[in-house]
């Protein structure tokens, strides 16, 4: 897992100035009402990264396999309010729930890295699958926010 946590870092590191540097104008246009402005998109990072910290730290001790429960992305976009939040609190924010969830992956063991969670109804995974595609979303939602 340290290839994921070096690029966990990395995407943190380069994120975090990408968009500490970009203008308020920038990161809260819209190229239509139906899409997500930049700033919306570190939002649900931010709910991505909410969610996973709980999925990563429940499957610890809850019955395996872990169900993994969805979540209401658009909703959660909006309840939250992250087009007209200040930028540097939900930079922060998005970095502390990071780093929890750094320290976390950190330190896993073979034995937990294999705990069995339910993506869907008959489709398993474990949690090594979890997390390597917790820090591939991040990237996704990152190359979109600083292309």
């Amino acid at each position: 897992m340290t290839e994921t946590t070096n690029k966990l870092e990395q995407l943190l590191r380069k994120g975090s100035e990408y968009i500490l540097q970009s203008s308020e104008l920038e990161l809260s246009q819209k190229e239509s009402t139906e899409k997500w402005s930049k700033k919306e998109i570190l939002g649900h990072l931010i709910d991505s990264a909410i969610n996973n910290l709980q999925r990563f730290t429940e499957i610890q001790f809850e019955n395996k396999p872990y169900p993994i429960r969805k979540y209401n992305q658009d909703e959660l976009v909006k309840a939250n309010d992250y087009q007209n939040s200040d930028t540097e609190e939900i930079v922060k924010l998005w970095n502390s729930i990071n780093i929890r969830i750094l320290n976390i992956i950190k330190v896993q063991t073979e034995q937990t890295l294999n705990f069995k969670i339910e993506l869907d109804k008959n489709s398993f995974a474990d949690l090594r699958f979890l997390m390597i595609d917790y820090v591939d979303h991040l990237e996704h939602h990152l190359k979109q926010i600083m292309k």
